[in-house]
């Protein structure tokens, strides 16, 4: 076994998860999810996205947009670093393919959890919650699908917000033109 491989606490948690999740509707739902989340593109297109509908604060959404796709990228470079690898439960094969085969910080998380953070200071509360539930929801994905451990996710959501929190005031910076 791969000394980078968690075992213990960490794989029984991926295998419960894995076990209590595993409804067809769920698992559907976390197949698209980690489809839409490769290389952080749902968060980024929605920075995207969101600087050409609001064009007042068009500085800043492209702004937001760099920081999710900066923690996206520091992921990357910390899985060349650590390399775990992916997790190889008995019984239960990965749902989806991944780009990649190390684990060890969920790019997704990261992403996932950089939009949530930079991106709550530029929209209104209710779309803040959807935000932040959408995000969760692609941590958990990660998951169900069975690509990450839970401190892969953990990690790398926590890396995600990191990096969102301190690029929060060069977002808030930016020269907005109409």
């Amino acid at each position: 076994m791969d000394d980078r491989r968690p075992a213990g606490l960490d794989a029984a948690l991926l295998r419960a998860v894995r076990i209590r999740l595993a409804a067809p509707a769920l698992t559907s739902g976390a197949r698209a999810l980690s489809a839409a989340g490769e290389h952080g593109a749902l968060w980024i297109a929605g920075g995207l996205l969101a600087a050409g509908a609001d064009r007042p604060r068009r500085g800043r959404w492209l702004r937001a947009a760099a920081v999710v796709a900066g923690a996206h990228l520091g992921s990357m470079a910390v899985k060349r670093v650590v390399r775990r690898p992916r997790p190889e439960l008995a019984g239960f094969a990965p749902l989806v393919r991944t780009a990649g085969r190390h684990s060890f910080p969920s790019s997704h998380a990261a992403s996932a959890a950089a939009a949530a953070v930079v991106y709550r200071g530029l929209l209104p509360r209710p779309a803040v919650a959807a935000l932040g539930g959408g995000a969760a929801a692609m941590c958990v994905s990660r998951l169900v699908v069975g690509v990450h451990y839970p401190t892969d996710v953990a990690a790398g959501a926590a890396l995600g917000a990191l990096a969102a929190g301190i690029g929060r005031a060069w977002v808030a910076g930016a020269a907005d033109r109409g």
